[in-house]
């Protein structure tokens, strides 16, 4: 079968992706610095026939190439990056070298070694703030207010210019809040920490009414399976639920009302969270129902299910 190299599969959706990847039957290799994902994620994988693991920086492109040397590589997830979108307003290196120059690398990789396909993960915050108006792939400007955003930007451009040179199949996710397990960062973890060590009380970020689409990561990884087996030369698109999202006070709602029922719920002022928060969000999927899909949870859902599975994922010691 062929290989399916996932650069970042130690992520929480690297490792989503890999289960699915072996369950088809593919031999996955994944490639990984482990500055964010763990090996614990993908012990499961272990003694599962197909599958390899290589720690390499996926920013450096001798070392990946070294690291795949004896692999024949037929298509190439690409998930690595800096994932605390906090840290890269802090330091701009971050999300330049883990983000960005991940693409670079492992285009440049390709091109040495003669593989034609890439599926690469992008990110809703390519868009920017565009208040109400609906998010579709092809609206523009292109303002993002982060650097990751920035970053995931620069890295579709690559991906498009070596698409015109050597690359014959590119997959472009645009993703949205992405949750489930393992999980290793976002909101609802967060909550669930902040309850642990003041079980009292939650304090929240802005005012709560910050409103996005949530997707869970089974939905995620369905639909990035379907975009790749449609084989186009270069695709994007969206992907998420079809409704309009829910609200951080929603969120803080159910984590509190399964974690600590009686505690109180701080909120902070503003619809910001943070520096480089886009409050509200819409977003259009419509290109990707047009293929037949649609996902099994919408946001609501989704939230529940996550909220259930991220407290049974910490309470294991």
């Amino acid at each position: 079968m062929p290989l399916h190299l996932i650069a970042g599969g130690a992520g929480f959706i690297g490792v989503n992706l890999a289960s699915a990847l072996l369950d088809r039957g593919y031999d996955v290799l994944v490639a990984d610095d482990f500055s964010r994902g763990t090996r614990e994620a993908l012990a499961p994988f272990a003694r599962r026939a197909g599958f390899s693991l290589v720690q390499v920086d996926c920013s450096e492109p001798d070392q990946v190439e070294r690291a795949i040397a004896d692999y024949d590589v037929a298509e190439i997830w690409h998930l690595a990056a800096n994932s605390d979108i906090p840290a890269g307003v802090a330091d701009y290196r971050v999300d330049l070298r883990q983000t960005f120059l991940t693409t670079v690398a492992l285009l440049d990789v390709m091109k040495r070694r003669d593989i034609k396909t890439i599926h690469f993960a992008s990110s809703s915050a390519i868009y920017g703030d565009h208040g109400d108006r609906l998010i579709h792939e092809d609206i523009g400007p292109l303002l993002p207010i982060s650097n990751y955003g920035a970053m995931k930007l620069a890295s579709e451009a690559q991906l498009r210019a070596a698409h015109e040179a050597y690359v014959e199949r590119a997959s472009v996710f645009r993703f949205p809040n992405v949750i489930g397990i393992p999980a290793t960062h976002g909101v609802i973890l967060d909550f669930v920490h902040k309850l642990r060590a003041t079980p009292d009380r939650l304090d929240v970020l802005g005012d709560g009414t910050q409103q996005k689409a949530y997707l869970h990561v089974t939905d995620l990884i369905a639909a990035m399976l379907h975009i790749a087996d449609r084989q186009e030369p270069f695709a994007v698109y969206n992907i998420g639920p079809s409704d309009s999202g829910v609200t951080v006070r929603f969120i803080a709602e159910t984590v509190r009302d399964v974690c600590q029922p009686r505690a109180e719920i701080r909120f902070g002022d503003g619809n910001r969270g943070w520096v480089g928060d886009v409050p509200r969000f819409h977003y259009s999927v419509q290109r990707l129902r047009d293929t037949g899909w649609n996902p099994k949870l919408g946001s609501n859902e989704a939230v529940r299910r996550a909220v259930r599975e991220i407290v049974a994922q910490e309470a294991t010691p």
